[in-house]
């Protein structure tokens, strides 16, 4: 009675696979039990129960491994069994915050995807990749657009990147190319600025008031002085950025070099983006942060070196 249900359950599941594949987490040590468990809340097993003995009867429930699959909806219980116990849709899975640079992002690749850091390097200087992107700089730095990411098990780095560039060129929406005239701005300048915007501002309200105090001083040929790009140039990051650190001698030290820097220093997400298209309409030219993270903006030199001295007095 009990192999005759368990033979129609497994016939019963067994339509072929279809739709989106559906990411499912086993847990390092997990038993077939709460393998089941995972499988059924991802709508991949109908019944946990009937697929646990299912597992049982087949002598198939000692073996799987560890770590993050991508199956489809349908697949039939043996093709499952088989794929955990061979390690068969296995994928890296990986994130990139918004904000984080190449120095931070190829380590962190290299490691997911389980390669070495130099074919992750080499891969975010592909040539071909910066010709159709149409960008000056000798990387993607800033296009490798921040996300999670599921790579399939030995997915190379040039794969990978492939993909996260084609996930920038997604995001990026074809009423912001019609925008970029409106702001006398390339798509390479608008990812900088948002590279900047996403480094320098810590409240998502303040990401389009900040654009805009960035642009003025562009448009008014002022030094855009932005402290996120002096720490790109130091390469480190750091809370404060010290008077030495202003003379580093670098194009993308904004306090030496006018305009923006050749390129952008980190990758920016969708908000940074938008607030760099969409800037504030706003007066002033300066602002200060302070240790909660919130800016003080300020229209005059003088305005703003008493909100400086405040600044520091708060520190």
């Amino acid at each position: 009675m009990i192999f005759a249900l368990l033979g129609a359950a497994v016939l019963g599941c067994s339509s072929s696979p279809h739709g989106a594949p559906i990411r499912v987490i086993i847990p390092k040590g997990a038993s077939f039990s709460t393998a089941a468990d995972s499988l059924s809340k991802a709508g991949l097993v109908s019944s946990p129960q009937l697929f646990r003995l299912y597992g049982r009867v087949t002598r198939d429930d000692r073996n799987i491994k560890p770590g993050t699959y991508l199956l489809k909806r349908g697949t039939p219980w043996p093709d499952i069994v088989s794929a955990l116990n061979g390690g068969r849709g296995l994928v890296n899975t990986v994130t990139i915050p918004e904000g984080f640079t190449l120095l931070q992002i190829v380590p962190q690749l290299a490691g997911a995807l389980r390669v070495p850091a130099d074919s992750v390097k080499a891969a975010v200087r592909d040539t071909a990749l910066i010709a159709r992107l149409g960008i000056p700089t000798p990387t993607l730095e800033g296009y490798l657009f921040p996300d999670t990411y599921a790579f399939p098990e030995g997915t190379t780095a040039r794969q990978a990147v492939i993909e996260m560039v084609k996930r920038f060129e997604r995001e990026w929406k074809r009423e912001w190319t019609t925008r970029l005239s409106q702001l006398a701005l390339n798509r390479h300048e608008v990812v900088t600025l948002a590279s900047i915007i996403e480094r320098e501002a810590k409240k998502a309200e303040e990401r389009p008031v900040i654009s805009g105090v960035y642009l003025n001083r562009l448009r008014a040929r002022m030094l855009l002085q932005a402290d996120p790009t002096v720490q790109y140039a130091l390469g480190r990051h750091s809370a404060r950025v010290f008077l030495k650190d202003l003379e580093v001698n670098s194009p993308y030290n904004t306090y030496r070099s006018p305009g923006l820097p050749p390129g952008p220093i980190a990758s920016p997400g969708a908000a940074s983006l938008i607030a760099a298209l969409y800037p504030a309409d706003v007066p002033w030219l300066y602002f200060v942060a302070y240790p909660d993270g919130h800016h003080e903006f300020r229209t005059t030199l003088a305005e703003h070196e008493i909100a400086v001295r405040a600044a520091r007095a708060n520190r």
